[in-house]
C-alpha cells in the first residue's frame, strides 16, 4: 500500500507576495520624497492671465523691492509666485496687490505654499506631509458661538405663530414678555385662551414646555433636549460655514474643528498676517428679503436705510442668505456697485413665487450683522440697503445695490459665498506662532527622532548580528512608508506630538522583530534546522504580536475620537505607525529572511 505525503517547503513566498511588497514600498518612497524637499513660499493669483500683468513685469516690481523670486507659474485661470523666502510672503502680497491695483480684488491674492520636489513627482500627485500650526507657524483663533441667539430666535419665532394662531381663534389682548431667552411669557385674558394655546403649543411646538403663571398666564420654557439638539446643530452649521469661509480665503491647510459645547478652534498655518482672516472668520454678515408694509397692516417692523430714515417691513422675511448659493460683486449700468445673487433651487421657487403676486410693490435688502456691547452681549445692527420696487417675476438670479464701493460689494459678496453664520461667534482668543519658532520644533522634533532611530539601529547590529541588519531594514523601511501614509491621507497633519509619535513608533517597529527573533533563537535551542526555527519562530510570534498592537489600536483610535488638536496628531502618527510596522516587521522581514536564507533544501514531512 502506498504512503502518501504532503510536504510543505519553508520560508518560501510566491511571486505575487514579492510583487504587492516591491510595489508597495515604492509608492510609499516616492509619497515620502516630496517631503524631504519641503515647500516654498508662494504668493496666489486667482484670475485670468489676461487681466494681469506680464511675468517679467511681476518679477521686476518684486527684485525692486528686495523680494527674491525663485519663479512664476502662470496659466489661464491661475498665476503663482514663488519665494526663495518664507519671511517675505507678506511683502510680496501688497507688491503684487498694488501692482495689480483695484482690476483684483484682495481675496484673490492669497497666501500659498508650492512643493518644492521636482515636477514629475507633483505631476503624479504626491505632496508634501502638511505641517501643523506649532511646525509650521501661524495664527490660532479660539471662537465661542452665541447660541443664546438662537434660543432668542426661536422664541420668536414661536410668539409670531401664537400671533397667527391668536388671530385665527378671535383671542384678543394677549400680551407676550421674556425675561430669558429660552422663555415665552404670555398674560391671557381667560382660560379659554389659555386652553387654545396649551392644545396649540402641544401640538405644533411640542418642544416648548407650558406651565401656568400669574392669573390665566403661562411660562412657556425651551426643554432642555431641545436646547441640546439646537446647540450642537448651531455649531456644526458654523462649522461649515467657517470652513467655507477659510477656502476663500485660499488657506487650503486649515483645521477647523469643534472645541467643548459651543466654541470651535481654526488653526491657520503660514498665515502670518492675521488681520484678514480675522475680519472674515469673525463677520457675521448676512442677507434677508422683506416686504415692505404700511403701518397698520399686519406684524411689522421698522429698520434705518443708509440715510438714516426708518423703512417699514414685514417681521417675517420673504428668504434668507442660508439660500444665497454664490455672490459676485460687479459695477452695474450706472457705475454703481453691485452684487450678483443666485440662489438654490428652493431659495428661487420662494423668490419666484412671491415675486409673481407682487409684482409693482417693493422689496428691501437688510443687511445684518452682530456686535458686541460694552456688557458683552451680542446685539443685532441691521439696516436697509436697498429698497426696489419688483418690475418682474424673478427667479433664482437678480442683484442688489446698495452696497457701497466695490470692495464693500466684494466683501459683502465673499461673505455670502462662504454663509451667513446662524449664530454670531466672539474670537475670545488669538495665538500667533511665528515661522521661526516652528522651525526650531521642526529641528529639535527630527533631531530627537533621529537619535532614537539611530541609537535603535546599533543595538539591533550588535545584539542581533545577522538577524540585526533585517530589522534595520525593516526599520528604515517603516519610516519611509509612515512618512509616504502621512502625506497620502487627505486631511492628515504633522505636529509635534505628530514626531512624539514617530519617535514611539520606532520602538513598537523594533518590538515586532526583538519578538519574532527571540522566538527563533529559542528554536534553535530546542535542536530545530535554521529553516524550521525561521518557520516557527514567525508562526508563533504572530498571534503575540496582534494582540499588543490590536490593544494599542485601541487605545490610538479613542484618543483620535475625544481628543483635538495636540492628541489627535499624535494618535494619528501611532496608528498608522502600528499599521505600517505590523506590514514591516512581519510581512517584509519575512519577506528578506525567506530571499537570505529561505534556500535552506531540508523540508518538513507531514504524513
Amino acid at each position: 500500500m502506498k504512503k502518501h505525503t504532503n510536504q510543505r517547503i519553508l520560508n518560501r513566498y510566491p511571486l505575487w507576495k514579492y510583487v504587492v511588497l516591491v510595489v508597495t514600498v515604492i509608492v510609499m518612497m516616492l509619497s515620502a520624497i516630496p517631503t524631504w524637499y519641503g515647500e516654498d513660499a508662494a504668493v496666489q493669483i486667482s484670475s485670468p492671465a489676461s487681466d494681469l500683468p506680464d511675468v517679467v513685469t511681476m518679477q521686476n516690481a518684486l527684485q525692486s523691492a528686495g523680494i527674491d523670486v525663485k519663479r512664476i507659474d502662470q496659466s489661464a485661470q491661475n498665476t503663482l509666485v514663488i519665494l526663495q523666502e518664507e519671511a517675505k510672503q507678506t511683502k510680496a502680497r501688497s507688491v503684487i496687490a498694488d501692482l495689480v491695483g483695484e482690476s483684483i480684488s484682495d481675496e484673490q491674492i492669497a497666501l500659498s505654499l508650492s512643493p518644492a520636489a521636482p515636477q514629475w513627482l507633483t505631476q503624479m500627485g504626491f505632496e508634501p506631509i502638511k505641517l501643523g500650526l506649532d511646525l509650521r507657524g501661524g495664527v490660532q483663533f479660539l471662537l465661542d458661538v452665541d447660541v443664546e441667539q438662537v434660543y432668542k430666535a426661536q422664541g420668536e419665532q414661536l410668539q409670531e405663530a401664537l400671533r397667527q394662531h391668536f388671530r385665527e381663534e378671535g383671542v384678543r389682548s394677549v400680551r407676550y414678555s421674556s425675561d430669558q431667552v429660552d422663555k415665552v411669557i404670555l398674560r391671557l385674558p381667560n382660560a379659554a385662551a389659555n386652553s387654545i394655546a396649551r392644545q396649540y403649543i402641544r401640538t405644533a411646538y411640542p418642544q416648548w414646555q407650558a406651565t401656568n403663571g400669574s392669573g390665566h398666564g403661562l411660562v412657556l420654557t425651551l426643554k432642555q433636549d431641545e436646547k441640546a439638539t439646537l446647540r450642537n446643530l448651531t455649531v456644526q452649521q458654523n462649522l461649515q460655514t467657517m470652513r467655507s469661509r477659510i477656502e476663500e480665503l485660499g488657506i487650503t491647510e486649515a483645521l477647523v474643528q469643534r472645541q467643548g459645547e459651543h466654541r470651535i478652534r481654526i488653526e491657520l498655518p503660514g498665515v502670518q498676517d492675521p488681520a484678514a482672516a480675522k475680519k472674515v472668520i469673525g463677520a457675521t454678515a448676512s442677507l434677508a428679503f422683506y416686504p415692505v408694509k404700511d403701518a397698520g397692516t399686519g406684524s411689522t417692523m421698522t429698520l434705518p436705510d443708509e440715510h438714516g430714515a426708518m423703512v417699514r417691513v414685514a417681521r417675517k422675511p420673504i428668504l434668507g442668505g442660508d439660500h444665497i448659493v454664490d455672490a459676485r460683486a460687479s459695477f452695474g449700468e450706472m457705475g454703481a456697485a453691485e452684487v450678483n445673487i443666485n440662489l438654490d433651487s428652493a431659495g428661487g421657487r420662494i423668490m419666484s413665487e412671491f415675486s409673481r403676486h407682487n409684482i409693482g410693490k417693493p422689496m428691501a435688502t437688510a443687511y445684518s450683522e452682530y456686535s458686541r456691547d460694552e456688557q458683552g452681549n451680542a446685539v443685532q445692527n441691521s439696516k436697509i440697503i436697498s429698497v426696489a420696487t419688483i418690475q418682474s417675476q424673478l427667479g433664482n438670479r437678480f442683484r442688489i445695490t446698495g452696497a457701497g464701493s466695490i470692495q464693500d460689494a466684494q466683501q459683502l459678496a465673499l461673505l455670502l459665498r462662504a454663509g451667513s453664520l446662524t449664530a454670531p461667534v466672539t474670537i475670545v482668543e488669538e495665538r500667533t506662532i511665528g515661522p521661526t519658532l516652528g522651525a526650531e520644533n521642526i529641528q529639535n522634533g527630527f533631531a530627537a527622532l533621529a537619535l532614537g532611530m539611530g541609537m535603535t539601529l546599533v543595538f539591533m547590529a550588535l545584539w542581533y548580528r545577522r538577524l540585526g541588519w533585517v530589522a534595520n531594514l525593516a526599520l528604515i523601511t517603516n519610516m519611509v512608508m509612515l512618512f509616504g501614509l502621512l502625506a497620502l491621507i487627505p486631511g492628515a497633519v504633522l505636529t509635534l506630538p505628530g514626531i512624539a509619535g514617530l519617535v514611539l513608533t520606532v520602538g513598537m517597529a523594533v518590538d515586532t522583530n526583538v519578538l519574532i527573533f527571540e522566538r527563533i533563537k529559542d528554536k534553535l535551542k530546542e535542536g530545530r534546522s535554521l529553516a524550521q526555527a525561521i518557520d516557527r519562530g514567525f508562526n508563533s510570534a504572530f498571534s503575540t504580536i496582534f494582540d499588543a498592537n490590536f490593544t494599542t489600536m485601541i487605545t490610538a483610535v479613542v484618543l483620535y475620537a475625544i481628543g483635538n488638536g495636540p492628541i489627535q496628531g499624535f494618535a494619528m502618527t501611532l496608528g498608522l505607525g502600528l499599521l505600517t510596522s505590523m506590514f514591516t516587521g512581519i510581512f517584509a522581514s519575512r519577506a528578506i529572511i525567506n530571499l537570505v536564507w529561505g534556500r535552506d533544501a531540508r523540508r518538513e514531512v507531514r504524513i
